[in-house]
């Protein structure tokens, strides 16, 4: 079986996709990990160097280097099912699931955040709340393609495996 976490960046997919793996006796990829691994080089870097259409074309390709990987969860960025046929891919490969969480929630969890994210690094609050709020309005319509879709607050990887085989 192959789990993709689907959602908005700060919405728990790489914590909670590691405690769901070790729960599961499965492997774990986080994808950006995974992408700065292989190119020697931040997600930052790849950003300020080559563009986010060159990162996206990145992330498609080592996407479909890990797609077909069995007993393991996937945490994907938060922009990986919406471009290409990245969302169709994963729901064909696997099982998706989309943490989703409100602005406010994300808001908070990204403010305290000690993890690089090159698409908000800088940005005033009222500019993250808004950036926060129209991306997910934009992303939704791929977010929400995927098979489950779950509460991200308070969520446990207990409860996140009860969905898994629900």
């Amino acid at each position: 079986m192959t789990i993709f976490l689907v959602g908005f960046m700060g919405c728990g997919k790489s914590s909670l996709g590691k405690k769901l793996a070790n729960n599961l006796d499965f492997n774990f990829i986080d994808l950006d990990d995974f992408i700065e691994d292989c190119e020697a080089r931040t997600i930052k870097e790849i950003f300020e160097i080559d563009g986010e259409d060159y990162f996206r074309k990145l992330e498609r390709f080592y996407l479909h280097k890990v797609i077909n990987n069995k007993n393991i969860v996937i945490s994907v960025g938060g922009g990986t099912p919406c471009f290409f046929d990245n969302i169709h891919q994963m729901n064909k490969n696997g099982l998706t699931i989309y943490i989703n969480m409100s602005t406010k929630a994300l808001f908070n969890r990204l403010k305290l955040s000690n993890k690089s994210r090159p698409l908000i690094e800088g940005m005033k609050d009222i500019v993250l709340k808004d950036y926060i709020n129209k991306t997910i309005k934009e992303r939704e319509v791929f977010y929400n393609k995927s098979h489950k879709i779950v509460n991200g607050t308070n969520l446990s990887a207990k409860q996140l495996q009860k969905y898994c085989f629900d």
